[in-house]
């Protein structure tokens, strides 16, 4: 199993590190052996067949759960600040039909290149509609080891901005500060804690020195 790296943030989500790894086992869950998959029904019931243990492993290796905070003039109950939540997992382009096989087992998300010229693929799920009926259920029944902590509080994140809890200052002030406590401790983020909170004085006090760097 590949050994997770912290997946560092800056305004957007980066790529750390990917591996070359071979196609996972695959199972079906749900089906009898007495009815075996034809290749007319692959394409159906691919949702079903990647192992969630693999799938788990995989992400403890690949995978990132982090929040972006930047500027947004129009998100005016956080005074021009939004958070957007991101789980990604990447992989070599060589090696991308894995991240495909994710889309499908989730059955939402995208696939695409980091950049113009990068050699590296993404899976990527932006959408807080599917991160709290999909993504986060999984990896709830299916707990990860290496990315826990960051997992528990992402899924605080996401389920407070789904429920629009963050449009209270305090609130925001929270996510932010846990946001900024994932990911090796924002230590690649571009802005200062303190310039993003809403002013909550308990709030920055509670902030370790080491979020404001």
């Amino acid at each position: 199993m590949a050994v997770g790296k912290p997946c560092y943030m800056l305004e957007h989500p980066c790529i750390r590190r990917y591996s070359f790894l071979s196609q996972p086992a695959r199972t079906v869950s749900g089906m009898s052996s007495e009815n075996p998959i034809g290749a007319d029904d692959q394409q159906e019931t691919r949702s079903k067949a990647l192992d969630p243990g693999w799938v788990v492993g995989f992400t403890d290796g690949e995978g990132c759960f982090s929040v972006s905070i930047h500027r947004n003039d129009l998100a005016r109950p956080t005074r021009g600040w939004h958070a957007q939540p991101t789980f990604q997992v990447s992989q070599h382009a060589d090696h991308s039909r894995v991240l495909h096989d994710l889309r499908e087992f989730f059955s939402c998300g995208s696939v695409r290149r980091k950049g113009p010229r990068s050699s590296v693929e993404v899976y990527v799920v932006h959408s807080t509609i599917q991160l709290v009926e999909r993504i986060i259920p999984f990896y709830e029944e299916n707990e990860l080891r290496i990315k826990r902590d960051d997992f528990n509080k992402f899924a605080d994140i996401v389920r407070t901005i789904r429920v629009r809890g963050h449009h209270s200052p305090e609130e925001f002030d929270r996510i932010v500060t846990l946001a900024y406590s994932m990911n090796a401790r924002g230590k690649q983020r571009k802005r200062p804690i303190n310039e993003i909170l809403l002013g909550s004085s308990e709030t920055v006090r509670e902030v370790p020195l080491t979020d404001q760097r």
